[in-house]
Parts: structure tokens; sequence; C-alpha cells
């Protein structure tokens, strides 16, 4: 017997709109700051320029997830497509990690070996992209904490922000002190910005696609609350998932007394026990198997 609570499958916020212009903006800052490598010479502009190149194409990403998300269910895909947001996540945060990754290394061998780096073309494009950033965060700031998909799209950009202001540093220390080895200490920063992050979303996008159980929720306390409701003698094989943000999934054996089989005491208890897991867990998604207590013998395996 299974829960028909689908509000949070239906009700799916469209980004569509947010994500192009953040994307729009993007591509822009990236075609100026690769002018601007050009013209300065600078590893801090290079690394911010490749940043926003794997921006463009994860936000391309992003926005095709978006797209995808709205298309309706259908018996071949009867969660629709909304763990697409899940795989743009880690596909955006695999290619973070490759380019926080190189920005370190080529950081690194910079500091040895300092080319000459123009300042002032620094700071006028550090400036421009720094501007344009702080657009894209104004127009994401709203749908963030949405869905996985959202704040992988909010994290790239915030990034770019404050890489844009470590060009901008670097580009004041060498303009006062001739210092140029502070155009290689801002890529390191930049790096230094990336994976961190980076790391926690890729941990968080593999989590729920190894279908682990849903972060906050503790299997053994919806075990508790669900042994409590009267009939119920125990509950076994357990399972908790999440398909995306916001939709975790349940599924659970219980078994009760065999009375409830022949009184007409299971839809009521059907009832009590979903409205627990929503109530207490926040699960709308629920699918509860009930058995008398004779049936364990006919399970072909044993799960907790």
């Amino acid at each position: 017997m299974s829960g028909h609570d689908h509000h949070g499958a239906g009700q799916l916020a469209d980004h569509r709109n947010r994500l192009m212009i953040v994307l729009a903006i993007t591509a822009t800052i990236l075609i100026v700051e690769v002018i601007g490598a050009v013209v300065s010479g600078s590893l801090a502009l290079v690394a911010d320029a490749g940043h926003m190149l794997t921006d463009v194409a994860g936000l391309s990403l992003a926005w095709v997830a978006s797209v995808l998300a709205q298309r309706p269910v259908t018996l071949a895909r009867t969660w629709g497509f909304r763990r697409a947001e899940v795989l743009a996540a880690a596909g955006q945060a695999a290619v973070l990690l490759a380019v926080g990754g190189f920005v370190l290394v080529e950081g690194v061998r910079r500091l040895f070996d300092p080319p000459e780096v123009a300042s002032t073309a620094m700071l006028i494009f550090g400036g421009v992209g720094l501007a344009g950033n702080m657009i894209g965060i104004a127009v994401l700031a709203g749908s963030r904490s949405e869905n996985l998909n959202m704040r992988a799209a909010f994290l790239e950009v915030v990034n770019d922000a404050l890489g844009s202001v470590a060009v901008l540093v670097a580009a004041a220390v060498i303009a006062v002190s001739g210092w140029s080895r502070a155009d290689a200490l801002a890529s390191l920063v930049i790096g230094a910005l990336i994976i961190p992050r980076t790391l926690k979303l890729l941990r968080e996008s593999v989590d729920v696609l190894l279908e682990s159980t849903p972060k906050g929720l503790r299997l053994s306390e919806v075990r508790e609350h669900l042994l409590t409701v009267a009939h119920v003698r125990a509950v076994h094989d357990l399972h908790a998932t999440q398909v995306a943000t916001g939709l975790p999934v349940l599924t659970a054996h219980v078994v009760v007394d065999d009375s409830c089989f022949h009184d007409g005491h299971l839809p009521s208890l059907l009832d009590e026990l979903q409205q627990c897991l929503a109530g207490h867990f926040d699960v709308g998604h629920s699918t509860i198997q009930f058995e008398a207590g004779s049936h364990a013998a006919h399970e072909p395996s044993a799960h907790p």
C-alpha cells in the first residue's frame, strides 16, 4: 500500500529565466577576461577566465536540467526528469574540481618563475568581472536553496566573484609594490576557493545518485515512531532515498496484528502511519507493505 501525497512532485519552480540571464552575463565576462588575460599576461585572469568557461558549460547544463525538470511524468519515467538537477550538479562539480587543480599547479609554478604583468589592465578587467558577478549573484540569490542544481549555479557565481576580488587585490599590490608574484598568489586563492565547496557539492550529489539515506533523516528514529502506532508489531526492510532536492521517498514492511486483516482496520492504519511519516519526518512519498506475523517465514531475505 502506498501514499498518494504528490505535492512536491508537481510544484517545481521554473528557474529557466534566471539561469539564462546569469548564463548571458557569465559568457560576456568570459569574453572580457580572455581579452584581459591576453592584454595583461595575468595568470589570475587566465584562472578566472578558465573558471568562467567551466561556469558557462555548467550553467548551460543547469539550464537544460531546469528545462527537463518541467517535463511531465510518463509511465516510462515515473519521476519525470527530476534527477536531471542532480546529474547536472555532479557534472559541474567534477569539472570545477579539475579546474581548481590546474589553477593550483600553475599558480605554484608561477610563484617560482613570475612573468611580467600589466596591473592596470588587471584592475580594469577584474573590475568588469566583479560587477558582472554581483549582478549574477543578485539574480540567483532568491532561488539558491531550492535544489542542488540552483545551488551549484549560485556557488559558481559566488566563486567567480571571489576570484574577481582576488584579481583586483593582486593588481593593486602589483601596481603599488611591483611584486609580480601577487598574480600567482591570487590564482592560488582562486583555486583554494573552488575546491572545498566543489568537494562538498560533489559529495552531496553522489549521495543522491547512490541512493543514500537523505541527510537529516534518521531511520532508527523513523522505526521507533512507527512502532509506537497501535497494532504495529515490527518494521523491517526500511529504506529511504532521495529522488531530487526536497523529494525523499521511503519504503517499509510493517508487521501488524493478524486481526487488522479481518476487521477492516488497515486503511485507517495506513493513513496513520503516513501521517506520522509526513508530519514528523517530512516524507510525503511512502510505500508501506503490511504483513501478518506469520508472513516472516515467506520472506525471501531478511533486511533490517
